[in-house]
């Protein structure tokens, strides 16, 4: 799955309104993205960083809805996802050619937004979040991070969580082969956290549904290695690998090329464990 902001801030700073031609630029990302094996385009107009500003629905469309559009028209059959937890958003983005719904509060955001996605028969992405936005932590050289949450028993109360939101998706009507767990990496958890959800995904995978890991460029690889943003494509490539070890089915990434890599020589080497 590879990411496709349309954003002004995104942390990793590719965000790509941030020099305008917006509707262009995402299509020279997409292009190179197909090159290099993406299965799946994540398209979202509201940054989840630590410390970002809410957008509202009708400001999130405007950013959204004409790159898909262009997207589907100009690449029919790639899969696009998109990264909303607003129903309207949800709804327009079905319209313009969105397939998948990925959601950073896993139903519990909006109420609507389970029938929305029942409707348009889409898979959905449930995406465990003890995020708050008021509990940040800045680090100026290494960008915020979300404050972590306590945790009784930490796989045992994602897990539990994420349950939750898989009735919330059951009671809408969402077929279980269309509901897909992400536990959240960065969201509401510590550096520790992070480490020990990578290392125990599978216990996640155990649930029974198909596995996002998405760790790209994260505040926790940059807290382990000392490194900015941008130089954190070694440490994104380790949890890629050992996720994928551990049943990750998706990764979601922002370096496309290099992961993709990684991906296919961790399966080769996996399969012949």
């Amino acid at each position: 799955m590879g990411i496709v902001n349309i954003t002004p801030d995104s942390f990793s700073g590719d965000g790509l309104m941030s020099n305008g031609e917006m509707i262009e630029r995402a299509e020279r990302r997409v292009e190179h993205y197909l090159r290099h094996n993406v299965d799946i385009l994540d398209i979202g107009g509201e940054s989840t960083r630590p410390g970002s500003l809410a957008v509202n629905a009708e400001e999130e469309m405007d950013r959204v809805i004409p790159v898909i559009q262009a997207i589907s028209k100009q690449f029919p059959e790639t899969l696009i996802s998109i990264d909303t937890y607003k129903a309207r958003v949800a709804e327009e983005a079905f319209k313009a050619g969105a397939h998948i719904l990925n959601d950073v509060w896993a139903l519990r955001a909006d109420p609507e937004l389970a029938s929305v996605a029942k409707a348009f028969n889409a898979p959905v992405i449930l995406m465990h979040n003890r995020s708050n936005p008021a509990s940040v932590e800045v680090r100026e050289q290494l960008g915020n991070a979300y404050i972590g949450s306590e945790y009784g028993d930490l796989i045992e109360d994602v897990k539990r969580e994420l349950l939750v939101s898989v009735d919330l998706a059951k009671r809408a009507g969402i077929e279980e082969r269309h509901i897909i767990l992400d536990p959240g990496i960065g969201f509401g958890k510590t550096r520790e956290h992070n480490l020990e959800l990578i290392n125990r995904l599978d216990e996640i995978r155990a649930l029974g549904y198909p596995v996002l890991l998405g760790t790209s460029r994260k505040s926790f690889i940059g807290f382990t290695l000392d490194l900015p943003a941008d130089e954190r494509i070694e440490g994104t490539a380790a949890t890629v690998a050992v996720g994928i070890t551990r049943g990750a089915d998706i990764i979601r990434v922002h370096d496309v090329k290099e992961m993709s890599r990684v991906a296919k020589m961790t399966d080769a080497l996996t399969r012949h464990a």
